[in-house]
């Protein structure tokens, strides 16, 4: 597998579409990301992001290569698992 370089554009998406941590931030505001039905528990979010900082298919500290979520949003769903069906680094939350 060739290495993935962590920094580089990506490759569906131009600049003028980029998010930033700003536009993350305001969507993790939304109502449904305070309903414990919905979403996991602080520290199992940050278990998931750890994970997913050390993964060679994060680009940008913000995109997964495999799935192209967010990863700080979709680590905070319950239902939500890591895509990398080889090696998951997390998957669903079910306490």
């Amino acid at each position: 597998m060739e290495a993935v370089d962590r920094n580089r554009s990506c490759r569906g998406c131009g600049p003028q579409y980029e998010v930033t941590e700003a536009q993350i931030d305001r969507i993790l505001q939304a109502p449904m990301f305070k309903d414990p039905s919905v979403v996991v528990p602080a520290s199992i979010y940050e278990e998931r992001l750890a994970a997913c900082r050390d993964c060679e298919h994060l680009q940008q500290g913000q995109t997964c290569l495999l799935c192209g979520c967010f990863v700080r949003v979709s680590a905070y769903y319950r239902n939500k698992s890591c895509p990398n069906v080889k090696s998951r680094r997390w998957g669903p939350y079910t306490t």
